[in-house]
């Protein structure tokens, strides 16, 4: 970074949604090495917007963490080469520091110069066709070897970072949330079309040796076999690592834990706690959402959903959304675009049938749920099914006869399989909000707004 021209600073700024500060950084000719030696109140100069200040300082920092690690490191292993001489020599030390540059580079990775084409399309904010994705996909492929110093194997965490990079650049490629899993599908069939002819190189004999491939053998698979070749292979690896672990010791307590009728909260909290860093990685790499709950089927449990949210938050969600429901339930139903809404109407005709006041506020606040996508205009299907069947692959609530004081049901739904059963309105409304925060789902675009609003009052933005 200290060797960058300022085009390559804003451009770097560009990716990382930083646009509107390249004009004036252009204007004060900021380099690379300016960047790195900008303090407070340069940048405070600089940047107008408080957020963009500390995004920039963050991003700053973090380079300066990285560097000085590094170097600190560098010269660790002079001091320990020196001292020990037979253990580490220079073909060792050469092969450790090339392994951390490969675990380096996906921290502070920058998109390829897309050809001239890929460039008008993308300017252009275009959903590219079906010729256009392979053409960007192929770039990236070839980048991402280049960075890996031709290694065809790159890990989750890098392909999950490439895409994010990509789709940051480009938010338009996010179709309703569903792009990050189908562009790293994508990418990660490129990377296997180019192996599959390769039949002398050391490390793609060792894989394919490994997922039960012999030389001179050919097999046909579907894209489904494929698929569940590859999150087997993942699942596998993962469990590898806990098989005779005090994790895996942790992880078959609460399997046991997990089927008793009467179960010792207390322990099972301090249980969740020890496992939260291997539960965070398989969330974090995409691990399949069956073998998350599968290992920790706790977190079908609301309690604990709430809880893993306030770990990784220090946020209260389902304290924060009773005050939300209580604050903004009559502010909602005298709205007037909701007002022949059929939920609206539904109200109408169950208050005439109670007088008790805690039944017409829970009414009322049950309502208001149900009705936020209608107020910010976003699609209500993808926040919650009224006495229908559940269609959405993402988080979404199940309600049955809400307005029924005997028998309304609610229930959390992902990947159309139901994850908890929820006793109230306010109960499965912190609950669909902490899952998108809990299991790193992206938010759909077409409820994108009311989550926001939701998020913007929980964490009091």
């Amino acid at each position: 970074m200290e060797n960058w021209s300022v085009e390559q600073v804003c451009n770097w700024l560009k990716q990382r949604n930083l646009g509107e500060l390249v004009p004036k950084f252009r204007e004060e000719e900021v380099s690379g090495a300016a960047l790195l030696a900008l303090n407070d109140r340069m940048v405070q100069q600089l940047v107008k917007k408080i957020g963009h200040q500390a995004v920039l300082m963050d991003l700053i920092k973090k380079y300066q963490q990285q560097k000085s690690g590094l170097e600190s490191l560098t010269y660790c292993c002079e001091t320990a080469s020196q001292k020990f001489p037979e253990v580490i020599s220079g073909k060792n030390l050469k092969s450790f520091f090339a392994r951390y540059k490969t675990l380096q580079w996906t921290s502070f990775y920058t998109l390829p110069d897309f050809p001239y084409d890929v460039k008008c399309i993308l300017a252009e904010k275009k959903c590219p066709d079906h010729s256009m994705r392979i053409r960007i996909i192929e770039f990236l492929q070839a980048d991402m070897t280049k960075y890996l110093e031709g290694s065809l194997y790159p890990n989750s965490q890098q392909y999950n970072i490439v895409v994010n990079a990509l789709l940051q650049a480009y938010p338009f490629l996010n179709e309703d949330g569903n792009g990050f899993l189908l562009w790293k599908r994508a990418l990660k069939d490129r990377f296997k079309y180019v192996r599959r002819p390769i039949e002398d190189d050391e490390q793609v004999l060792r894989n394919k040796c490994k997922f039960g491939h012999r030389r001179g053998q050919t097999r046909k698979s579907s894209f489904a076999e494929n698929k569940l070749n590859d999150v087997q292979g993942q699942v596998e690896e993962e469990l590898a690592h806990l098989k005779g672990s005090t994790m895996d010791l942790h992880i078959k307590w609460l399997n046991q834990e997990y089927m008793k009728t009467q179960r010792n909260w207390e322990e099972v909290d301090n249980r969740m706690n020890v496992t939260i860093e291997i539960r965070r990685k398989m969330i974090s790499d995409k691990a399949p959402l069956k073998d998350i709950l599968r290992l920790f089927p706790f977190l079908r449990c609301p309690y604990q959903i709430f809880r893993e949210f306030q770990l990784l938050t220090h946020t209260d969600i389902y304290k924060k959304t009773v005050e939300i429901l209580e604050i903004y339930s009559e502010n909602i139903l005298s709205l007037y675009v909701v007002r022949n809404n059929p939920i609206n109407i539904m109200l109408q005709e169950n208050l005439k049938q109670h007088t008790e006041e805690d039944v017409l506020k829970y009414m009322k606040m049950t309502a208001a749920c149900l009705l936020l996508p209608e107020v910010f205009g976003d699609d209500s299907s993808l926040f919650a099914a009224v006495n229908e069947e559940v269609k959405a692959v993402t988080p979404v609530l199940e309600v049955k006869n809400p307005f029924s004081v005997n028998s309304c049901e609610f229930a959390l739904y992902i990947e159309r399989e139901e994850l908890a059963q929820l006793d109230d309105c306010t109960m499965a409304l912190a609950a669909l909000v902490a899952a998108f925060h809990v299991f790193h789902i992206p938010c759909p675009k077409r409820i994108h707004r009311t989550l926001n609003f939701l998020e913007s009052l929980v964490f009091e933005v």
